[in-house]
């Protein structure tokens, strides 16, 4: 069902693919949108190690939510800063794409645990923390997606 990669010596393993969805900060969610149109849209994620799901927080209404109620299936594209091998100029650029499909999240305590686990991506400020949760939480639809299939290449820019 889901295409091997073409180049697949640049392939990297699941693990790694694991590390990279962990520690990047932001991918691109992508969706069938209105008209059968691609929308992608850029968003903070979690990877939650104990059920290999990813999750997201939105608004309860747009055209992220009126998609994934048309079509759950979605694909997530992470990339990693890259790096530069001494004497070269070229960046090497690590990234991971997961195919799979889309749930809203109803549990109040797993929503307060996924926007929790996004805000420690950017900081340990539990008086924010504390202040958007009480402020934010009741407008937030959070998000689970639920892996099928997840590649990962480490591509040269030369």
């Amino acid at each position: 069902m889901f295409r091997p990669m073409r180049r697949f010596k640049q392939q990297i393993d699941e693990a790694e693919c694991i590390e990279i969805l962990k520690s990047t900060k932001r991918g691109v969610l992508s969706l069938i949108g209105d008209d059968g149109y691609p929308y992608g849209v850029p968003i903070d994620h979690w990877y939650c190690e104990d059920d290999g799901n990813i999750y997201f927080h939105g608004a309860r209404e747009g055209h992220k939510t009126d998609a994934i109620k048309k079509c759950n299936k979605a694909s997530f594209c992470v990339y990693d800063e890259g790096y530069v091998n001494p004497g070269e100029w070229a960046l090497n650029i690590k990234s991971v794409i997961v195919f799979g499909k889309m749930e809203f999240v109803t549990d109040e305590e797993l929503s307060v645990k996924i926007c929790s686990e996004l805000v420690y991506k950017f900081t340990d400020d539990q008086e924010y923390l504390q202040k958007e949760l009480k402020s934010s939480l009741s407008h937030v639809l959070c998000l689970k997606f639920i892996p099928e299939y997840m590649t990962g290449k480490l591509v040269n820019e030369s």
